[in-house]
């Protein structure tokens, strides 16, 4: 294929699992030309629950994304979610080494190294170190400091942590799929590769990506990341409560969302019916669309106060000038944007990934984000693909040794 490169996102999500392949072209050109997607049943709130059927949605996926674009993929860029993803900011301070006070990449990286020298629990591992900003002598908000002179170089950074068995058993699963892990990288950090302007994220703004299982906040102010959470609730919940609530199976309370839901009440006609599946052979049921609406009203709430409680704790809130974005399969809910402008009592969109040509016009979708903004970070991180290991895959080499150490293998 030349100078050309192959790139696959791999979004393993709670209720689906997609992969997408992106070719660049010699002349840099990004071009979508397979995507493929498999139910996802082994996972439960961005937590692989069950690995062989976790490994099966992955090679469904990954082949029919293969066979669309008749090639193959040998490695991939996996998004990581779940409520066990912990973020802290932290703050590094080192004197400038070189004797004429220019400041070289090695400060850089002592800098950053001193930052992250935080503690940080045994049962956990770094996912990303995302520098915010650096400050040379008190001077503050420089992005890149090599070459500027001082004696004093700080930086402020957020670390991004997760347990290692959860990252571990994604990383399991796709290896033993037959496909090795550039990196691991968390799904709202995607998602906003490809959701976001460089206006909003400057300006600041919160992106609320609404999965399946768990929804993923980001907060973004001067360019940076501040803020990243996830909560462990989604649009599983809602879809629960819908089959709860009108004695429906499962996935007829799915299709009932997507094809007549609300996220408001008062956006529905209360005359309007809809016929409502009921379980074993009792014939279905006429209801009010009124009555759908008020199911899914007070759960989507729900999820909007818990992001706004978590979003009320953090220094940055009030820095946000740009508003909120909803992204994810749950930001299609009709009015579920007008929900979260009356929560958050500022201005709100529904983000859908750009930036690629080929198959993307197909795909662009809200459900698609992650996937997108995985082949974007892909494609900003080649040294991935060169072969440097990501984080988890070093830990895992690394508790292989202890293993082999300890039992002689």
């Amino acid at each position: 294929m030349g100078s050309e490169r192959l790139i696959c996102g791999l979004d393993i999500g709670t209720t689906k699992v997609c992969a997408m392949i992106c070719q660049i072209g010699p002349d840099g050109e990004e071009k979508i030309i397979g995507v493929g997607t498999a139910p996802s049943d082994g996972l439960r709130r961005g937590v692989v629950v069950n690995l062989d059927k976790t490994i099966a949605s992955i090679e469904r996926a990954i082949s029919g994304a293969e066979q669309m674009a008749g090639t193959e993929i040998t490695s991939v860029y996996a998004g990581i979610a779940g409520d066990h993803i912990k973020s802290i900011n932290s703050r590094g301070v080192i004197a400038v080494s070189r004797a004429d006070n220019e400041i070289s990449e090695y400060d850089v990286e002592r800098v950053i190294a001193a930052a992250k020298a935080v503690a940080i629990p045994s049962d956990r591992e770094v996912i990303h170190i995302l520098p915010q900003e650096f400050i040379v002598d008190d001077q503050g908000g420089i992005k890149d400091p090599i070459g500027m002179s001082g004696v004093r170089l700080e930086a402020e950074v957020h670390i991004v942590t997760g347990a290692i068995t959860s990252a571990q058993n994604i990383y399991k699963s796709i290896r033993r799929a037959g496909y090795e892990v550039c990196d691991l990288v968390l799904e709202p950090l995607a998602s906003a590769l490809c959701v976001l302007t460089a206006d909003e994220e400057e300006l600041g703004t919160v992106l609320v990506d609404l999965g399946g299982g768990t929804t993923d906040v980001a907060l973004f102010t001067d360019s940076s990341v501040r803020y990243t959470s996830v909560i462990g609730l989604g649009g599983r919940n809602i879809t629960n409560d819908i089959a709860i609530g009108l004695r429906t199976p499962v996935d007829h309370a799915e299709r009932i969302k997507l094809d007549f839901g609300a996220a408001m009440s008062g956006l529905v006609n209360p005359e309007e019916m809809i016929s409502v599946p009921t379980v074993g052979d009792r014939p279905p049921r006429e209801v009010s669309r009124a009555v759908l609406a008020t199911i899914i009203e007070p759960r989507a709430e729900e999820i909007f106060r818990l992001v706004f409680k978590e979003l009320k704790r953090t220094n940055f809130y009030q820095a946000v000038a740009g508003g909120v974005v909803l992204t994810g399969g749950g930001s299609l809910l009709n009015g579920i944007d007008l929900l979260a402008e009356r929560i958050f009592d500022m201005p709100v969109r529904v983000g859908t990934p750009s930036g690629f040509t080929g198959m993307s016009m197909i795909v662009t979708n809200p459900i698609y984000a992650t996937a997108f903004g995985l082949l974007r970070y892909g494609i900003d991180h080649p040294e991935k693909a060169a072969g440097e290991p990501g984080v988890f895959n070093r830990a895992f080499t690394r508790l292989e040794k202890v293993f082999n150490s300890l039992f002689n293998l």
